[in-house]
């Protein structure tokens, strides 16, 4: 399965560009009375003579290529889009619209050249030129230049509904679950989120940006499936709380008080994700015999979203552990999100 690429769109759309034209090095052209004297001769065949399509395409082309090599592209847009609005009916429409897309995308006019991507999706036929798909590229590029939510997830589902041979669908899951989250739509995040997980590859797909996708959307999921119930209102209500259970050696509360979905134990070095880093186990056998202690006050490492409370005395191999707290973030649910829950301990000193 092909990866989505997401290039830099002016530079993508350039380098479709010049395979389907063949363009000379618009640099070495320079505008001269014999440029001029052709362009001309070119636009009294295309209104005066009596031309099939494939005729009068070459002509457009060698005009548009003509304008482009020279880097008119406020020329190469008015010809182009006057040809458009004049001959509703060409078959070339689409690609047509193309170039004055990347005309626009020149100019740095990122938001018209982004209505007339959109434009060639919703009024033109697709057309295939040496096999490449116009209507995939104008996605690719509405990817990159699409600042709203909405239209982002319109594109997204396009490209995997349209094209699911041209790109890594798990990639695209994902980001479309994360569109999905930005534009508060919840329940479609979610669901999308579940599909991105099923994917075969989702446990190991590297993603450009967002390097804990998995760990992430496992989370997300596994939360909002859970009872949710072991949330503190507060940091200082849970570290109280955690404190209060140490002092009275009740290893049943601080079982209560551990998160039910990806709570790890692990040393500092070790990854969240690690199969013996999210063992189920119970306080008891850790706070039998033992005399434990904790720091006065939360490690200076704390932040507006994350706690770690220093304890000692669990064990004659690894004596000092750090309980980490996290705020929960969960916007599905206003009375979780913004709570506290005790989400792990990290074994062993700071290193």
């Amino acid at each position: 399965m092909k990866s989505l690429k997401l290039l830099p769109a002016k530079v993508f759309l350039l380098s479709v560009l010049i395979i389907f034209s063949a363009c000379k090095d618009g640099n070495s052209i320079k505008k001269s009375e014999q440029t001029l004297n052709k362009q001309e001769e070119l636009q009294n065949l295309l209104e005066f003579e009596t031309l099939n399509d494939k005729q009068r395409y070459s002509i457009i082309k060698q005009m548009a290529d003509s304008l482009l090599a020279q880097k008119d592209y406020q020329g190469l847009i008015l010809f182009l889009t006057d040809w458009v609005d004049k001959n509703p009916n060409d078959m070339y429409n689409s690609y047509w619209l193309l170039m004055t897309a990347y005309a626009y995308l020149s100019t740095g006019a990122e938001p018209v050249a982004e209505y007339y991507f959109d434009r060639i999706l919703q009024q033109c036929q697709d057309l295939l030129v040496k096999g490449n798909s116009v209507h995939f590229i104008c996605l690719q590029n509405l990817i990159q230049i699409s600042k709203t939510p909405s239209h982002r997830i319109k594109y997204f589902n396009d490209l995997i509904n349209r094209f699911p041979q041209n790109v890594n669908t798990t990639e695209l899951y994902l980001r479309l679950a994360l569109e999905y989250q930005n534009d508060s739509q919840w329940s479609q995040a979610l669901k999308t989120y579940k599909q991105f997980l099923e994917q075969p590859d989702a446990t190991t797909i590297q993603i450009a940006g967002e390097p804990d996708a998995y760990k992430n959307a496992r989370h997300l999921i596994d939360f909002n499936n859970s009872s949710k119930d072991w949330t503190f209102e507060s940091l200082p209500a849970l570290e109280e709380a955690v404190k209060k259970a140490i002092r009275n050696y009740d290893w049943r509360s601080l079982d209560k008080y551990k998160a039910k979905v990806n709570f790890f134990s692990m040393s500092w070095k070790q990854d969240e994700n690690d199969a013996n880093a999210q063992e189920e186990f119970s306080m008891y056998s850790w706070m039998r015999g033992k005399r434990i202690r904790y720091s006065d006050t939360l490690d200076e490492a704390s932040n507006p979203n994350e706690a770690y409370l220093r304890t000692w005395g669990w064990n004659s191999y690894v004596s000092v552990w750090y309980l980490y707290f996290r705020k929960v973030d969960f916007p599905l649910d206003p009375d979780i999100h913004g709570n506290w829950e005790w989400a792990g301990i990290y074994l062993g000193n700071k290193l």
